[in-house]
């Protein structure tokens, strides 16, 4: 039994396809509850239950009594394989399993039986289950506690695209973009490759973001609500936690978002954060300087980030909006927030660069507020097991950075600020993270290394 599950469109199902092209010996993929709840003139589990009866027929089952509960179901599904029984491997592929567990279904308990009694005793069958819904995915079947604990044989979670993985993408489709922008075009879609799907060969980045989400008929015009309806049981209570979230580039505390939210911090709040954590839409991270108790959740999904900032809510329909606004104030504002969520999300090629692969380190933002001060900002903090600490500042510009008088004496009060905090034996190394280089002045000796998107893209 292998689980593969990620986040809604990145790949899973056409992993498996590809994987097993021609060799899949019965296939089924649950009914969306959204569709299920439009219309359905059935109950959801009925729905279900119809739906993966006509896949056994379409598979070659005789006809048989439609079953009305799950148990029955995986029945059919026993008979039909035994029916079909040779020496060659079975593949069973169930996708996206979570949608077929409706409220009060017994699908769990029926998957269990149709496993421990008789799928786990077959030589010859592998049962691959796919889900968006990630949290179900590791509460039901990677820590499950009960009939199914320790029966997966293999895991795998798919994650979206790297920077690197995109810039193939695009050169395997004959789309020419610059890493500038193929980094912009990340800083937006998260690198999901349905999303860089519909980028369309000989357009620009603007031209095709405008297409994506700014004409009438927009692919991913109404995406982000799809998005967490198709993986939540609790839609609403999501979507309220990842706006909120977006109104602050270092997140919040627990109960701040539960305050921000109005919603009370119990169970069903704790699931809600799991849950999302779970499905990579937000992280959980300790601010440098701060004890453990103040633990902040962080929104890092580019794809929210930017639906909610520029697509949500557009009352008036600009198709060349994107085209129009490369040098407004809103737009090189929030290169600079998103920008820090790509390097966040690319640690470990930061660490890379850095030449302290193997070295443990934790990271995370910072900020310093004085008594009569403005206070201070880092983007970026690697705190070392070595008694380094990497002070990162993350400029997404359109040529080399160049460091000011000014900006100069704002290192300077960072580093003082810092080094405070940090014990007399730690370093700090100041870092620079940016698009193309750093021009070299009078001031340009204040980075002691200084990363690049060559470096973000590296393999």
């Amino acid at each position: 039994m292998v689980a593969v599950y990620g986040r809604r469109r990145v790949g899973k199902t056409y992993l498996v396809d590809e994987a097993f092209k021609g060799l899949i010996t019965f296939r089924h993929a649950g009914l969306s509850p959204v569709e299920v709840e439009k219309g359905a003139s059935a109950s959801p589990l009925k729905a279900q239950l119809k739906h993966f009866y006509n896949s056994l027929l379409l598979h070659g089952m005789k006809k048989d009594e439609c079953p009305d509960n799950w148990l029955d179901a995986f029945l059919l599904l026993e008979m039909f394989l035994e029916s079909r029984n040779t020496a060659k491997k079975q593949i069973v592929f169930l996708d996206e399993l979570p949608w077929m567990d409706t409220h009060k279904s017994g699908f769990i308990t029926a998957f269990e039986g149709f496993w421990n009694t008789w799928g786990c005793h077959r030589d010859n069958l592998i049962v691959i289950i796919c889900g968006s819904a990630t949290s179900w995915i590791t509460d039901n079947l990677i820590n499950n506690h009960g009939g199914l604990y320790n029966r997966l044989t293999f895991e795998m979670k798919l994650s979206p695209f790297s920077l690197r993985e995109c810039e193939q993408y695009f050169e395997a489709e004959g789309i020419k973009l610059s890493r500038y922008d193929i980094t912009q075009a990340y800083m937006i879609t998260g690198g999901i490759p349905y999303y860089l799907s519909y980028f369309k060969k000989g357009k620009s980045l603007p031209q095709n973001i405008d297409e994506l989400f700014f004409t009438k008929n927009a692919k991913l015009k109404n995406e982000f609500e799809r998005l967490f309806f198709s993986i939540f049981n609790r839609p609403e209570i999501m979507i309220s936690v990842v706006k909120f979230l977006s109104t602050r580039n270092a997140g919040y505390t627990r109960s701040e978002i539960a305050s921000g939210v109005g919603c009370s911090l119990g169970g069903t709040f704790s699931q809600a954060l799991n849950a999302l954590i779970e499905s990579d839409f937000i992280v959980k991270y300790v601010p440098f300087g701060y004890s453990k108790r103040m633990e902040h959740y962080k929104l890092v999904d580019p794809f929210c980030m930017f639906y909610i900032k520029f697509v949500e809510n557009k009352t008036k329909l600009n198709e060349s909006f994107w085209q129009h606004n490369q040098v407004a104030q809103s737009v090189v504002s929030w290169r600079g927030f998103a920008f820090e969520s790509v390097c966040f999300n690319h640690i470990n090629r930061i660490k890379q660069a850095l030449e302290i692969g193997g070295v443990s380190a934790t990271y995370s933002a910072w900020s310093k507020r004085e008594d009569d001060t403005e206070g201070t900002q880092v983007d970026l903090i690697i705190e070392r097991k070595d008694n380094v600490v990497n002070m990162c500042e993350i400029k997404f510009y359109g040529n080399d950075f160049s460091v000011s008088k000014d900006y100069h004496k704002t290192l300077i009060n960072r580093q003082e600020l810092l080094s405070k905090e940090l014990s007399p034996k730690v370093n700090i190394h100041n870092t620079l993270i940016t698009t193309y280089g750093l021009k070299d002045n009078e001031y340009s000796s204040d980075f002691d290394s200084v990363i690049t998107l060559d470096d973000l893209f590296a393999e």
